[in-house]
């Protein structure tokens, strides 16, 4: 009796102590992992102090002119190499169409904030439980483009030398291009590689066809960012090898969140849910007797 007895204490003693180890270990990391209701006020502030964080960073990098325009030749004696140089006819092609080619460098302007920012509230609104990992792709992506921009200074097309682009924001005179006009000063214009308007417009699409319930809301989503890139070619900003770049950063943010997660974000529950809500679940204590 005495050895059944003690028996039984240690194996009560040895369960209890696996929560414990799990509570102080794997389940922290675990809680940190599980979706849990966003904060409006805080993510107002992370949205902006992170976009003027990457603002200062992209503008701080070095506009090493003379190898970003060695890099651009290279690009496009690549693509030529490839058959698949079709910026010049596409840019000469567009702009002969004058009211598309100022719709478009409105486009190029506006639409890359108001998307990205419009599906970033329907997250928050509607998927918060998927918000916040759906937001560290979006992060993700836009930090390892930094880190493109200051090893990969190229310049777009419509800066390059000895060819026949035409820099439509200055030809129509249109507030299309925080890098032409006025407003250069402003932007570092030689920060072409990896495209943001292609890794953002890519993320805003795969939401959207992800998520949506409405047909033709899902088609539009995959329409967007086909339209971003014919209009990054057709305004001369950025050679569609750029996309390519904006493509594999947004890759590298889905993998960083399927690790963190163990999923991928649409994958996870829509809601955040009761157990999140009421915190982790309190370690239960063996009756005695």
């Amino acid at each position: 009796m005495g050895d059944t007895t003690v028996t039984t204490l240690e194996g009560r003693e040895e369960a209890a102590a696996h929560p414990v180890a799990d509570k102080t270990g794997s389940g922290r990391l675990r809680r940190l992992r599980a979706p849990r209701r966003p904060r409006l006020w805080f993510e107002i502030l992370l949205i902006a102090v992170s976009y003027w964080t990457y603002s200062l960073v992209r503008n701080a990098v070095p506009e090493q002119r003379s190898e970003a325009l060695r890099n651009a030749d290279w690009v496009w004696r690549l693509e030529r190499q490839l058959g698949l140089a079709v910026e010049e006819s596409v840019n000469h092609a567009v702009n002969s169409v004058t009211w598309l080619i100022v719709g478009m460098n409105y486009y190029y302007a506006t639409l890359h904030f108001v998307v990205t920012l419009g599906v970033l509230v329907w997250l928050y609104r509607g998927h918060p439980g998927r918000y916040a990992a759906a937001r560290l792709v979006l992060f993700t992506t836009t930090g390892i483009a930094l880190v493109g921009y200051y090893l990969y200074p190229l310049a777009p097309p419509r800066l390059m030398n000895g060819q026949d682009f035409i820099d439509t924001v200055l030809v129509h005179q249109t507030w299309g291009s925080m890098a032409s006009g006025d407003l250069k000063n402003m932007s570092n214009q030689y920060a072409a590689m990896p495209s943001m308007h292609i890794g953002w417009s890519v993320w805003c699409g795969l939401t959207i066809f992800a998520l949506a319930t409405v047909p033709w809301v899902r088609v539009l989503g995959l329409v967007y960012p086909a339209a971003t890139l014919v209009v990054i070619v057709a305004t001369a900003n950025h050679f569609w090898l750029d996309a390519v770049g904006g493509v594999l950063c947004l890759a590298f943010g889905y993998c960083i969140a399927a690790v963190w997660y163990g999923r991928q974000p649409y994958t996870l529950p829509r809601q955040v849910g009761e157990r999140e809500e009421r915190g982790p679940d309190r370690i239960p204590v063996p009756k005695q007797g």
